[in-house]
């Protein structure tokens, strides 16, 4: 066996997709003797819709035909809005899809590809040594021993993986934070029919997924598809109780953050129903993402006190390992390319830190946050500043050291939206990626045959582009010139010997 995976969430089904696209067929153990139904996280954020795009997901995910758009209208942070259509060009996507139905479609895609997925079979203990790494697992059968070349932690926040393999999780613990999440249903009168936001008497419109900051803390209302709405708080040094969350305790919470009362009655139909309340939060980075053959991804690797980029950080680590690790398991990964995962992939981990440490300093009490607040929103309203953000959000602002001196723009950021007259026809960039495949796209016709695993794309030149453009498995950009000078040295570097020039 050449990979273990430890949880069946988005990051490790998405891993085991793109490990079976280069032909590694990973088991993955869960925990869980089912998926879970618990309402998490609402959909995909960021670069990350373009990711499942690429894969092929896009359609089955989003429930429509057709290219992901990116938003164009406002969008939330920190309290505060972005207006997206100050911009030539919105670099944010997001696709409103809830957890469980991601994890539904990656697991179809994960069966379709022969990965086997073990619910109800918990990782309890590992071990490793130079060439093989053994866990011991807590199935319904009892307890067993299963041994691969490499394991990967994909196992959440509180990873088993992370604490077994000795790796410190530091950052910032966040403990004088309440938030309260339910759904609950308002008053029918009350929803704006134009915005779809709520009208709350004696305060005023509540947009959609905006959210609202006083100095007694923040509101949120989130009418997503599918279920009834999400209705959220945010209060600090709130009293410890150990008693459930119920519907009274968010009535009272939101009369104290807004001043005003809102009649929520409890959820309609088929649950189950968010209803949660959480004490603290937490921004963190492993301190590594790899040990010897043990490799961190998701929240197993980092997580953030304020949601919206997990999911976007940990499938992206998923498509960023999952090539890497099949070339050096099919023997044709140059050396030093499993390294790379964790080097790239924290710098993405930290950009994000940088956005949750942020909020958190926005949505904080105080009359000197109002007043950063009141001078943020007034720099918003620059298009350069609002594209900062946008980006930062998005993710679109990585780019990758790909060892390149004086490279293109393009190189070491995620591959731009194109469609490529071929001699097939048209074709998306996006649809030719789905096979997880390096692809050379050659605007010449001059480039020649390679042998190997690269799939070379002629097309007619596309305005702004360079004559070639190198992409690898994960979508970013490893390469692009007007002439071939480099060419050689940029396959060499990310696919070493498995290709020649013919």
């Amino acid at each position: 066996m050449n990979v273990i995976i430890s949880g069946a969430g988005p990051n490790g089904l998405m891993l085991a997709c793109e490990l079976a696209l280069a032909g590694v067929r990973p088991v993955v153990l869960e925990r869980l003797p089912e998926p879970s139904n618990e309402p998490k996280a609402n959909g995909l954020v960021g670069e990350v819709v373009r990711l499942v795009d690429h894969r092929g997901l896009y359609e089955a995910l989003a429930g429509r035909p057709g290219p992901p758009v990116p938003n164009s209208g406002f969008f939330p942070y920190a309290g505060l809005y972005l207006n997206l259509g100050l911009l030539d060009q919105s670099p944010l996507h997001v696709l409103p899809a809830p957890q469980r139905k991601i994890v539904e479609v990656l697991t179809e895609r994960a069966v379709e590809l022969g990965v086997e997925i073990r619910h109800g079979h918990e990782l309890v203990g590992l071990k490793q040594d130079s060439t093989t790494v053994t866990v011991e697992v807590d199935g319904p059968d009892g307890r067993y021993e299963l041994s691969a070349t490499y394991l990967v932690g994909a196992d959440g926040a509180r990873s088993a993986v992370r604490k077994l393999s000795g790796i410190d999780f530091g950052g910032v613990t966040y403990d004088r934070r309440t938030m309260r999440m339910a759904h609950a249903t308002v008053p029918a009168d009350w929803v704006d029919p134009t915005t779809r936001g709520l009208k709350i008497p004696g305060h005023g419109l509540a947009l959609p997924f905006l959210g609202i900051r006083t100095e007694q803390g923040g509101f949120s209302y989130a009418p997503l598809p599918d279920h009834p709405p999400t209705i959220s708080t945010v209060e600090w040094d709130q009293p410890p109780t150990d008693e459930p969350m119920t519907m009274d305790e968010l009535r009272a919470s939101v009369r104290r953050v807004l001043g005003v009362d809102i009649p929520l009655g409890e959820p309609e139909g088929d649950g189950p129903h968010l209803m949660n309340r959480l004490t603290r939060g937490h921004n963190r980075v492993a301190a590594r993402f790899r040990d010897g053959r043990v490799f961190l991804l998701g929240d197993a690797a980092h997580i953030l006190a304020y949601g919206g980029g997990g999911l976007n950080l940990g499938m992206q680590d998923a498509a960023n390992l999952g090539w890497k690790l099949a070339a050096e398991i099919n023997g044709t990964a140059p050396a030093g390319l499993l390294d790379t995962y964790d080097t790239e992939r924290r710098v993405a981990a930290e950009r994000m830190l940088t956005y949750g440490y942020a909020t958190n300093a926005l949505v904080a009490p105080g009359s000197d946050v109002t007043a950063l607040r009141v001078l943020f929103a007034e720099l918003l309203g620059d298009p350069a500043a609002t594209k900062r953000i946008a980006e930062l959000l998005a993710g679109s602002d990585i780019r990758y050291d790909m060892g390149v001196e004086e490279p293109h723009p393009l190189v070491g950021r995620f591959a731009p939206a194109l469609d490529l007259v071929t001699p097939d026809g048209p074709k998306r960039l996006a649809e030719l990626a789905c096979t997880g495949r390096p692809l050379l796209l050659d605007f010449t016709g001059t480039l020649g045959v390679f042998q190997g695993p690269i799939d070379v794309i002629t097309a007619e030149p596309v305005e702004g582009l360079p004559a070639a453009v190198l992409i690898r498995p994960d979508n970013y950009v490893a390469w692009a010139s007007s002439t071939a000078d480099g060419l050689s040295e940029a396959l060499d570097r990310w696919f070493g010997v498995a290709v020649n020039h013919v």
